[in-house]
């Protein structure tokens, strides 16, 4: 068989041995981190380019990917669409969040499974009509490994933007406006049921939903915004370790799946 190239994430598909399954974390300071938590064996790196760091790591003999997206649904889809083009089929997004519903803890883990589709990437790969939803499967696996490993976790619907300022109604920016659009944008989210922002679960759930791949979103809350904005170092690693392992206990499920 022909060996399958791709730019952007410099890797090939004899690099991935046949890799189904990837973790995709935005920062690629989480990338190794991510590949080292157990029951993960046997991590090392594949490649980094610009934003796009992957290692391989091991669940047995099942090889995962952990591939980091940057911020944002652009590059996020071109991670996505390249790593289907290798052969990936399962792919979970695991990053962190603001909540936007007052009984929501930081430490908690949100599991996406549908996104309001606030973004501009995924326009260009189904219509707006479209939905941005989460494989079921993926969002049971997410559950069932927070239940084991007593993680509070909330499935729901995430807003998911493009930009951090403007687009979730942010007023700490340089100029501190907000364009008219976006005001009051969060109390409507929130009458709405919307459990938070984050910036890359309608591109993932849109893109692998359009593709018939199964997609899903885990994202650790960092800071409640009805309570305060500022996120402390705390927070950050609380929300950031909890989603770390929800996302690799729900990894070791989907790969018997």
């Amino acid at each position: 068989m022909a060996v399958r190239t791709v730019y952007h994430l410099d890797l090939d598909s004899a690099k991935t041995e046949g890799a189904a399954l990837a973790l995709l974390p935005g920062d690629p300071g989480r990338v190794e981190a991510l590949a080292r938590t157990a029951p993960f064996e046997r991590g090392r790196e594949l490649a980094c380019k610009r934003e796009y760091r992957t290692w391989i790591a091991y669940l047995g003999r099942t090889p995962v990917l952990v591939t980091s997206t940057g911020i944002g649904g652009p590059s996020a889809s071109i991670a996505i669409d390249e790593l289907a083009q290798l052969g990936v089929h399962t792919l979970l997004r695991v990053g962190t969040t603001g909540a936007i519903q007052a009984d929501i803890d930081v430490g908690t883990v949100i599991v996406t499974t549908g996104a309001v589709r606030l973004d501009g990437a995924s326009r260009h790969y189904a219509p707006i009509e479209y939905p941005a939803v989460a494989h079921p499967e993926v969002v049971q696996a997410a559950i069932s490994a927070a239940s084991a490993l007593g993680i509070a976790c909330r499935a729901g619907v995430s807003a998911s933007c493009d930009t951090f300022y403007p687009g979730q109604e942010r007023y700490d920016s340089y100029t501190g406006y907000v364009p008219r659009r976006f005001q009051g944008a969060t109390e409507e989210w929130r009458r709405l049921h919307v459990l938070n922002y984050e910036m890359e679960s309608s591109t993932v759930l849109t893109l692998t939903a359009a593709m018939g791949l199964r997609g899903g979103c885990v994202a650790g809350v960092v800071v409640n915004r009805t309570r305060s904005e500022a996120i402390t170092r705390a927070d950050l690693e609380a929300g950031e370790t909890h989603a770390v392992r929800v996302a690799v206990g729900a990894m070791a499920r989907l790969a018997g799946r």
